[in-house]
């Protein structure tokens, strides 16, 4: 089967310099649904540490109003993306997501451990789940504009190479899932937000273990989830492999797939402006 037009275009790419472009290629042509599931399930990991927990918990956002906290997060970080780093509306959606971090006390460790899930996360899951294995080039490009994009966001001490930043992954999630109860309370609200879009509140119980069949063991005690029955674990696995092989054989897009042109009926129905994202404003 030959390859689709964005494929193309990013094995022609240099992940040096072409990096922004390689990344929107690859999540808005080649895996839309992929890498937005996966930066789902990155900020997802954030839940099972308590130093990051304690502080969303305490903003109630999660709880009281968890799609527009949702729909905040996605904006801002799709902004970024969909227009680059250089570009007017980026940096304003870069201002905004530094000034509300500005107002919590979050570690370097922490900063960095967020940061780290957006690299590992959408490969681990593509990888698993994808039609496709990611190339070189992607892997490549996905590392260097979380980087520079950390860097943008004033953290500390990134890893110059992928191998040592994955190392700090695996290190920081060994030492620091610890079960808490503003774990549980942030994933619940969380969980309660997905399974709203396809099942009424009542069906919440049985849908719920569906989406502990995509996450591992160690993420699932430290926020106070059960491990899935082997049957649910085995149809999860079995309804995605043959996903991936659909998706393999259908038409590949030629035009993008952004999620700022996404109507957000509930939370944005007339539409949004960067400075107005999240729940702190500008002075």
């Amino acid at each position: 089967m030959a390859d689709s037009y964005a494929l193309q275009k990013i094995k022609s790419l240099d992940p040096e310099k072409d990096h922004w472009e390689i990344a929107r290629l690859s999540a808005f042509y080649e895996f839309p649904w992929d890498n937005n599931r996966a930066l789902e399930l990155a900020l997802f990991r954030t839940f099972a540490v308590p130093t990051i927990s304690a502080i969303l918990d305490k903003t109630k956002q999660f709880e009281n109003r968890t799609q527009k906290r949702y729909d905040d997060t996605d904006l801002i970080l799709s902004e970024i993306l969909e227009n680059g780093p250089e570009s007017e509306r980026a940096k304003a959606a870069i201002a905004k997501m530094n000034f509300i971090h500005s107002h919590f006390k979050i570690s370097a460790d922490d900063y960095l451990y967020v940061l780290s899930t957006f690299v590992f996360e959408p490969e681990r899951w593509i990888n698993k789940y994808g039609y496709r294995k990611l190339t070189e080039n992607e892997l490549r490009a996905g590392f260097k504009i979380w980087q520079e994009l950390g860097a943008l966001m004033g953290i500390k001490n990134i890893p110059a190479t992928k191998p040592e930043l994955e190392e700090f992954n695996i290190e920081y999630e060994r030492k620091n899932y610890i079960p808490a109860a503003s774990n549980k309370s942030v994933a619940i609200s969380t969980e309660n937000l997905f399974l709203s879009w396809f099942l009424p509140k009542p069906l919440y119980g049985l849908g719920r273990p569906f989406l502990h069949a995509i996450m591992d063991e160690p993420l699932l005690v430290a926020v106070g989830f059960n491990k899935p029955h082997w049957l649910i674990q085995k149809s999860v696995d079995t309804s995605m492999a043959l996903r991936r092989i659909v998706i393999g054989w259908l038409p590949k897009r030629t035009k993008p797939v952004l999620r700022t042109t996404i109507p957000r009926k509930e939370t944005y129905p007339k539409g949004y402006q960067v400075k107005d994202l999240g729940s702190h404003k500008y002075k």
